[in-house]
């Protein structure tokens, strides 16, 4: 069995993150659980920051917090040294709880509201990433209204087609997202922004999709930025200042997974973009980079309590947990795939295979297709491995069923991050009828 950060086994066989038994945190704070191991997350966040600073290149790394976004979480990062990348308002609003500085805040989205923009000027954000015509307008009227000046990025689409989920590539010339590179949108919102007294146009930035191998693509990526920048540079005269090219760095979840470690990135990254800025004799911009999954990913667990069996002979054993899609879309969404272990049983043999099914009332809501286990029984802890990216932040009442809570540990100790929903929480919201037929209920 794989362990990841700090994952061991203590002498009672039970798999312990930052040095805590995971049974004692089920039985402290209930399940389903996500735990975070705090250690991990610092340590990737200090691999791909360090190897900008080893190379002498300005750089930011900004968390891409669609991953994962808390308070607690948005702190953790500030302290590593992290910039914030955020997609919603309310991810804004959240970094801002967290007392993040606002000018360490770059704001994404493909269709941003006029609200969510005038909280970004409001607060006064370091940088919004730009995504299509509209939004140009928008900012060029709410930036002239305001009298205020505001960095901003174009979001490009080079015509890169990663190897990945078709849910989770973006950045083919079919996308979404941004102005494409290839047939002219580029060009024009440049020019749209190239005089612009209050919008500061710095750079461009792309995303090619997520759960990426290799660095060709991301070094193809930049290329393609860095000729177009050329462009503008010999015809206008532009200076680029920030190229940023965005995140995807693909983590391991199975043993079929094998990710670059994320030094590796950063360094061809940097070998590619110092070779063709080079080549184009072009000044060196700050490069920055948006790694989510691969900052959260791996440190993230999920246990769960197992409840029934369910055996169809001659074809499968369903082993069912207390979560479930409610809490992990992404098997039911796009096939993803875990690896697991009976946290209470790490050491004995495995003895059986098993389809993990969630209790959503849903089909489709199996956790995990086929994996070998002990023998499991009612009351045993599941921990399913590296559910730290899109577990949480996805997750939904879907069956009127309450998030689960969250944990971060580190060094012995523990500390609840998310408080678990509660039932009150679920209706909190709701309104009694007050229209209709009024029927008498009894």
């Amino acid at each position: 069995m794989f362990l990841y950060g700090t994952q061991a086994i203590n002498e009672l066989g039970h798999l312990t993150i930052g040095d805590i038994d995971t049974v004692d945190l089920a039985k402290k704070y209930g399940t389903p659980l996500f735990v975070y191991d705090l250690e991990l997350f610092y340590k990737r966040a200090k691999s791909f920051i360090d190897t900008f600073e080893k190379a002498s290149v300005k750089a930011q790394v900004c968390y891409a917090s669609k991953a994962f976004s808390s308070i607690a979480i948005y702190q953790a990062a500030a302290e590593a040294g992290l910039s914030i990348d955020v997609v919603s308002g309310g991810e804004l609003y959240t970094a801002l709880q967290a007392g993040i500085p606002s000018n360490r805040i770059h704001f994404h989205g493909n269709n941003k509201s006029l609200e969510e923009l005038e909280l970004a000027f409001n607060e006064r954000i370091g940088c919004i990433v730009i995504d299509n015509f509209r939004e140009i307008q928008l900012l060029k009227e709410l930036a002239a209204r305001k009298e205020q000046k505001m960095d901003v990025i174009l979001r490009v689409t080079p015509g890169i087609e990663a190897h990945t989920h078709d849910f989770i590539t973006t950045g083919q010339a079919d996308s979404k997202f941004g102005f494409d590179l290839n047939n002219g949108q580029a060009d024009r919102a440049f020019k749209e922004l190239q005089h612009d007294p209050f919008l500061k146009l710095q750079g461009l930035h792309c995303h090619i999709g997520s759960q990426i191998f290799d660095s060709t693509a991301f070094k193809l990526a930049a290329i393609r930025l860095i000729e177009k920048i050329s462009k503008w540079h010999n015809e206008e005269d532009y200076e680029i200042n920030v190229l940023n090219l965005g995140g995807g760095f693909g983590i391991r979840y199975t043993e079929d997974d094998e990710p670059l470690e994320p030094n590796i990135y950063v360094e061809e990254l940097i070998r590619t973009v110092s070779e063709e800025i080079k080549r184009h004799s072009l000044s060196m911009p700050e490069i920055w980079i948006e790694p989510g999954r691969s900052l959260v990913g791996e440190a993230g667990t999920t246990l769960y309590t197992i409840g029934s069996q369910k055996v169809v002979p001659d074809t499968r054993k369903y082993l069912a947990v207390d979560g479930g899609m409610s809490d992990n879309i992404r098997p039911a969404l796009y096939g993803a795939k875990y690896e697991a272990a009976i946290a209470n049983k790490i050491l004995q043999k495995p003895a059986e295979f098993y389809t993990i099914a969630g209790k959503l009332c849903e089909s489709g809501d199996k956790l995990i297709e086929h994996i070998q286990l002990p023998e499991a029984e009612p009351n045993d802890i599941l921990a399913i491995f590296c559910t730290g990216a899109y577990g949480y932040s996805m997750a939904s009442n879907y069956n009127r069923i309450p998030r689960p809570a969250v944990v971060f540990v580190e060094e012995g100790r523990h500390q609840l991050a998310i408080k678990r929903e509660t039932y009150e929480d679920i209706v909190r919201l709701d309104l009694p009828l007050t229209i209709g037929r009024r029927l008498k209920l009894s």
